[in-house]
């Protein structure tokens, strides 16, 4: 059986984008793989949160990986501060990880650019970290997006240069995984790139209809196209993008050929795309709503999690202290 791994940091709510991007696919593979699913709260320090949110907001990531889906007795669903080892592991793999590379990372480039006060020595090492994730498990496969593919191939040259150094074949080189199809990338409501959650472009899971109304309404539009057949601007494409992964194929095509004959009413659209985006958050919303009561189960998923993950993460450490050459007298 394969080993999965995978995280979300912990700095808010999930949405649409995390489902569709990210959610689905664990769910679909916790059945046929041994899968490691994480809060990564400690990635999250690099952007300083407020110590009296960072709970908060593992505590809503934690809740919403439930309510989507995530099966803890499918799953090993931990926190990342919860596992010690990841940490130490990240420490030796920071030897063999060199400035250079860590600066050139398009990640890195782009956060020290927006936030030029903030380029902190976490910031610089996120891939270390994140190859620590995934190597303390040594997983085969790991889900992710367009954005961090760079992330994962500095993991698999980390893993082949610890190996390489000490002579072992210890650390697989894990693979991007996601059922052969290309992820799914839900763009934000404002018309700019991809949804997040520091954007304030976001529809949550958590969010109640009238919120999901609300922020669908506001959505950037414009008087509508001008010519039969016209390419459609980014932020209205944007639109269709998200219909097309929440309405029926049919719904989808009404609205195309709207807008190809020039008679789109954006009001009509986004009123359905509201009820299809509503369909499929109300059975997860509700279930946020039960289980975000119930601390006694929240640290029943947790404290089993992080004993497995330990349990998994110790016998690494294990092999990669001898491995460095640490020994007991």
């Amino acid at each position: 059986m394969d080993i999965v791994l995978s995280g979300i940091r912990s700095t808010g709510n999930l949405h649409l984008g995390n489902y569709f991007g990210a959610l689905r696919n664990f769910i679909r593979m916790q059945d046929e793989n041994k899968c490691y699913f994480f809060i990564a709260d400690i990635h999250s320090l690099t952007t300083h949160p407020d110590p009296k949110e960072l709970h908060g907001n593992v505590k809503n990531v934690l809740v919403d990986y439930l309510a989507a889906g995530i099966d803890p007795e499918k799953s090993v669903i931990y926190i990342q501060s919860d596992v010690p080892e990841t940490i130490e592991l990240y420490l030796y793999l920071n030897m063999h990880a060199y400035m250079g590379e860590l600066a050139k990372t398009t990640s890195f480039k782009e956060k020290a650019r927006k936030q030029p006060e903030n380029v902190n020595a976490g910031l610089l090492t996120y891939p270390t970290l994140m190859a620590a994730d995934i190597l303390i498990h040594n997983a085969d496969k790991v889900p992710v997006g367009k954005d961090q593919e760079q992330h994962l191939e500095m993991t698999r040259r980390f893993a082949r240069r610890f190996n390489n150094f000490y002579g072992v074949e210890y650390f697989k080189e894990p693979v991007a995984y996601n059922f052969g199809e290309e992820l799914i990338k839900i763009p934000g409501l404002d018309g700019s790139g991809k949804m997040g959650k520091s954007e304030g472009n976001a529809i949550y899971l958590a969010d109640s209809p009238k919120e999901i109304e609300k922020k669908v309404k506001r959505a950037l539009t414009d008087a509508g196209p001008t010519e039969p057949n016209s390419v459609k601007p980014d932020y209205i494409e944007n639109l269709f993008t998200i219909m097309r992964v929440v309405s029926t194929p049919d719904v989808v095509q009404h609205y195309e050929n709207k807008w190809n004959s020039c008679e789109i009413r954006y009001g009509d659209m986004k009123k359905q795309l509201a009820e299809d985006i509503i369909k499929v958050t109300s059975p997860i919303r509700e279930r946020i709503l039960e289980i975000e009561k119930n601390d006694a189960y929240l640290r029943k998923v947790t404290q089993e999690g992080a004993e497995k993950a330990r349990e998994s993460a110790s016998k690494t450490i294990t092999a990669v202290r001898e491995i460095v050459g640490f020994k007991k007298f």
